[in-house]
């Protein structure tokens, strides 16, 4: 049963571990009218605050900018500007207290297109009068892929860009923040970038785009050692935080999302905790955080699975370790105080 529901979710609910511990997710998106191979063409405010309130202590959210809800008219560069003027209305409803204790975009990271160079600076000021309370940056892929049938994004070698490079000197002259999505060949070119703006807080997402099927499949003695030697790598740079999350889209090489049961959270930690593990050994709990990537990830797993997994992978490490994990690095990065 590929691509199930929530009615498929629901044939595997358990009871929530350690309901108190306190979450801010860093990493979800919005979209409705979206044609993606998924079941979920509509993640709005009532979806999310369903799963944020099916047991977990989700005291906040930082929404991910997805290309939706753009404007259809005006200058191409500034369309973006709809996504986030669309946002904080969903956030200043959430604000209200009447969709639960939860604060929804708390923190909101938009898109502009860096090649712009200097000319980005009125488009960061756009996104910031559209929501002068919760922006906090932007989101900038650099995935690219000799293979053909991997999905390439952007034109290769952007993060080498001398005008990208511009245009990220501007954002963090502003005190903004990049998220970055890029597959695992590309590690080294993130460390040449963050080194070269190294007063940008970059926001490595998905565990630094680990690939695992397609060219990449039945490879892992080749592929897992270049990943983990990519993650070290980063991990040096200061200014780069990483997402421990995105495991769950197929591309990750898991095959959760075909089971006629739902992964339960025991074997999802089993195998999230090699990789969650790693990167936390790398960066430190202080510059990572636990992401749910809702929608994209619920095709494998519930909202509440994924937590608990995440909460019995970690339960070797310290209450204060913990609480980076889950909710102090996060707030910290994205300036949330709710």
């Amino acid at each position: 049963m590929p691509y199930g529901g929530n009615d498929w979710l629901a044939l595997n609910a358990e009871e929530t571990l350690e309901p108190d511990l306190p979450i801010c997710d860093p990493h979800h998106h919005f979209w409705d009218f979206r044609a993606i191979r998924i079941p979920y063409q509509r993640y709005l405010l009532h979806e999310l605050v369903a799963d944020i309130n099916s047991g977990h202590n989700v005291r906040s959210t930082v929404f991910i900018e997805t290309r939706s809800m753009y404007k259809q008219d005006g200058p191409e560069e500034l369309r973006c500007v709809g996504e986030v003027e669309f946002v904080q209305g969903l956030a200043a409803a959430s604000a209200s207290g009447a969709y639960g204790p939860g604060r929804a975009a708390a923190a909101i990271i938009g898109n502009a297109n860096l090649r712009l160079g200097d000319a980005v600076e009125p488009v960061l000021d756009a996104l910031q009068a559209a929501s002068p309370n919760r922006f906090r940056g932007i989101r900038q892929s650099a995935a690219w892929d000799p293979h053909p049938d991997v999905e390439d994004r952007v034109p290769q070698g952007i993060l080498a860009d001398a005008k990208f490079r511009e245009g990220a000197r501007v954002l963090a002259s502003k005190g903004m923040s990049m998220e970055n999505t890029l597959y695992f060949p590309q590690l080294p070119e993130l460390v040449d970038f963050a080194n070269a703006v190294p007063d940008l807080t970059i926001v490595l997402n998905h565990i630094g785009g680990l690939y695992r099927v397609g060219p990449y499949g039945n490879r892992d003695d080749e592929v897992i050692p270049q990943w983990q030697a990519g993650v070290a790598a980063v991990a040096q740079c200061p200014n780069i935080v990483m997402k421990l999350g995105g495991i769950g889209q197929p591309r990750y090489g898991f095959d959760w999302h075909t089971y006629d049961i739902p992964i339960g959270s025991e074997e999802l930690a089993e195998g999230l905790a090699p990789y969650m593990n790693y990167c936390i050994e790398q960066f430190g709990p202080d510059r990572c955080m636990f992401e749910s990537n809702f929608p994209p990830d619920k095709v494998s797993y519930s909202y509440n699975t994924l937590f608990n997994a995440f909460k019995r992978l970690s339960k070797d490490y310290s209450a204060s370790e913990r609480a980076q994990l889950f909710h102090d690095t996060a707030t910290r990065v994205y300036r949330i105080d709710v």
